[in-house]
Parts: C-alpha cells; sequence; structure tokens
C-alpha cells in the first residue's frame, strides 16, 4: 500500500520531473487514518450506524464503506506519476510491466496471508490467530524493507531469506476451519487493491497519459461493473479474477488516473480554477451516474455496485480538490505534518494495528467500558488511529520504511 512517489507540476516543468503532490499524500494520510479508525470500530458499543458498513443485501452507504474506494481512487491517482517519473529515468515498458507484476504479487501475497489469519483453526494449527498475524507482518516488514543502499548485501538478504522460510513455514502448517488448508479464500484489502493496481497499472503505461486512451479504459470498466450487476457476462470471463472482471474496483482506479492525468494538464497550465470546475462538473455527473444505476442494481459495497462505483469516486475527486486548494494553493501542508506518515509509508501503517492488537492481547491489557461506548468509544478509536500514524513516523526514523 505504499504508493509511488509522486509529482509536483509547474507551468516551467515537464510532466515527468519528479517532486511530491503534498495533497495527495495527505488525502492519502487521511483516509489511512480513517480506515484504521473504522476498522477499530469491532471494538465499541453503541455508536451511530452511519459509522459502520451497511450490512450485505442492503441498499444503503456508511462511513466505512467509502474509505476502501476512496484509497484506490488514491492508488490511481499516484500512477501516472510513478509511471512518469520512471520513463524519466530510462525504464522501459518491459522493465515498468516487470515492476506493475512484482508489485502485484507482493499485495497479493500479504492479502493472501492475512486473509487466512481471518479463519484460522487456532487448535489445529498451533497458533493463536494475533501471533500467525504478527508473524505474517513482521516477515512482510522484513521482505519488503527499504534497506540502506550501502547495507551489506547479506545484512539484507538474510532476513529476507528468514522471512521467506517462516511464510512458507506458516503456509504448511495452516489449518483454517472445517480442516482448509492454506488457500486465496479470497485475496483480502491487500490483495484487493493488488489486483485492481495491475488492471489500471498495465492500461497507465501503455496509454503514455493518453487522455483518451485513459477514459476510454475508465468507460470499459464502468461498462464492465454494469454489466456485472446485471449478470450478463459470460461464463467465460470468470478465468479473470472477479477484481478485475467485475469493474469496479479497477475502476475506481482508474478513475484516479484519468483525474490525476488532468491535474497534471491543468497544474502545468497554472489553471486551478478551471481544473476546480472540471472536476467538480465531474463529480456532480458521477453523483447523477449513481443516483441513475442505484434504482437498477442499488448502492452497496459489498455488492460492488455502479452505484457506488461512481458516487465514491465523486466523493473523492471533492476531496482532493478541497485539500489541493488548502494545501498546493494556500500553502497548509504544515498542518498535517503530524499524520504525514501515514500517506508516504501507508503499507507499514496498515500493518502497525495487527502488532498493537496482538501486544495489548498478550499482555491482557482491557479498557474500562466507559472508554468503549458511544463518544467517548469514537474518541478512543481515532487516538489509536493517530498513535499507529506515530508509530510507523518513529519506525521510519530508525530506518524501516516499505518499498514496493
Amino acid at each position: 500500500m505504499t504508493q509511488p512517489q509522486t509529482v509536483s507540476i509547474s507551468s516551467a516543468r515537464p510532466l515527468s520531473m519528479v517532486n511530491r503532490v503534498d495533497s495527495i499524500d495527505i488525502l492519502r494520510a487521511l483516509t489511512m487514518i480513517l480506515m484504521i479508525f473504522v476498522n477499530d470500530l469491532w471494538s465499541l458499543t453503541n455508536i451511530p450506524a452511519w459509522l459502520e458498513h451497511v450490512p450485505g443485501g442492503v441498499d444503503g452507504i456508511g462511513l466505512a464503506d467509502v474509505v476502501f474506494p476512496a484509497f484506490l481512487f488514491i492508488v490511481g491517482m499516484s500512477l501516472p506519476f510513478a509511471v512518469n517519473a520512471r520513463r524519466q529515468k530510462g525504464d522501459s515498458d518491459s522493465v515498468l510491466v516487470g515492476h506493475v507484476l512484482m508489485r502485484t504479487v507482493a499485495l497479493l501475497v500479504m492479502g493472501v496471508f492475512l486473509v487466512n489469519g481471518e479463519s484460522i483453526d487456532e487448535a489445529a494449527t498451533g497458533l493463536p490467530r494475533l501471533i500467525w498475524n504478527v508473524l505474517a507482518c513482521g516477515c512482510f516488514i522484513l521482505l519488503w524493507n527499504a534497506y540502506p543502499r550501502t547495507a551489506n548485501k547479506w545484512a539484507v538478504l538474510a532476513p529476507k531469506l528468514v522471512a521467506i522460510s517462516i511464510l512458507i513455514s506458516l503456509a504448511m502448517v495452516y489449518r483454517g476451519e472445517n480442516g482448509s488448508r492454506f488457500a486465496p479464500h479470497w485475496w483480502g484489502i491487500l490483495g484487493l487493491i493488488g489486483w485492481s493496481y495491475l488492471g489500471a497499472a498495465l492500461v497507465t503505461v501503455f496509454a503514455r497519459n493518453r487522455l483518451v486512451i485513459l477514459g476510454a479504459a475508465w468507460v470499459g470498466f464502468a461498462l464492465l461493473s454494469m454489466l456485472d450487476a446485471a449478470h450478463v457476462l459470460p461464463e467465460a470471463i470468470s478465468i479473470i479474477p472477479s477484481a478485475i472482471s467485475g469493474g469496479t474496483l479497477v475502476g475506481l482506479t482508474m478513475g484516479g488516473v484519468v483525474i490525476s492525468t488532468l491535474f497534471q494538464q491543468y497544474r502545468q497550465q497554472g489553471d486551478n480554477k478551471r481544473m476546480t470546475l472540471i472536476f467538480t462538473g465531474i463529480s456532480i455527473l458521477l453523483i447523477a451516474l449513481s443516483v441513475y444505476t442505484r434504482t437498477f442494481w442499488g448502492l452497496s459495497k459489498l455488492a460492488a455496485t455502479p452505484a457506488w462505483l461512481f458516487l465514491c469516486s465523486a466523493f473523492t475527486i471533492l476531496a482532493f480538490t478541497a485539500i489541493y486548494w488548502l494545501v498546493d494553493v494556500n500553502g497548509k501542508a504544515h498542518w498535517f505534518n503530524r499524520i504525514k506518515p501515514a500517506g508516504t509509508d501507508t503499507l507499514l501503517c496498515y500493518l502497525i494495528p495487527y502488532f498493537a492488537y496482538a501486544f495489548t492481547t498478550l499482555l491482557n491489557l482491557h479498557l474500562p467500558g466507559v472508554l468503549l461506548t458511544g463518544g467517548v468509544g469514537l474518541l478512543k478509536s481515532i487516538l489509536f488511529a493517530l498513535l499507529c500514524v506515530w508509530i510507523t513516523g518513529r519506525l521510519n526514523k530508525v530506518g524501516v520504511r516499505l518499498k514496493l
């Protein structure tokens, strides 16, 4: 979930010049904080229903249902910057595709391990679920840490070999519910991000910043989403992972690619007002599409309906536009300095709660009920998310930084 390096475009610089767009990092950071927050709501009681996921089969949306799609959209926003930056360094299309495939495999591996942890039979496996998660996440860090370039090659290779050995051992001893073996029962959040990233990244590489092709790809995935919702896709398409063939998830990521490419063009021209009008108009159109398609297939995250795709894309565009004006135009990036680690090392930040839950359980630490109820409980979950960001920043300072 660490994102490619982003680019700040001014009217005097080509699109591939590498800097950072603070608003993208900050939007990603805020989204990750929200993700940790909503993932911690299970620990609370007596909280508003609109904060949580809407149950399956129900037409509606809660705060928790907009966080994941926002993250997918931001993944797409980073893609054109990353591809342009690598091309500027001389990477060919084949090298870029290889990098995309390696990153996808890494996300799928992490997703599958964490998914298996959800349904583990602790007695049959011989490991508590929390220990399984800690071992797996620890291995992810050893494998994909950004080791110093000056480090001895054996000092880098040794921990990676240890991590691979532990992961293989975990997969071999794993037993799940009803005696099931280690397998991709579903891909998990990280795996779904991986498939969505793969689809959108390949389009981005070969489109070469051609907005017509990128826009056509987004339309294609949006149509796939509608065809999937209508259950009219041919059976042969089932050989493609549903995260891609369903259209919705890649559609969210491709939406980010399209908006990011438009953003670069308007930023280069220095025309923030026109960009804002265009982005607002696109958002209104997407909301209208959401309202219209909802009448056919409902609004549901779990069903990944077209209305969910359109509405969450609109929300993310509007959020980005507001943050861009605050941060990049009006120079308020320093307001968000304390949460930046969640935007620059997002994957590590995502993994921190797994360690935190295991730590509190092993030490038998329990908060009093008053801190887990209502508004006080919500404050606790917000502070927990901020604590995870702080820990991420501390780990970055001592050399722990994940990079796929």
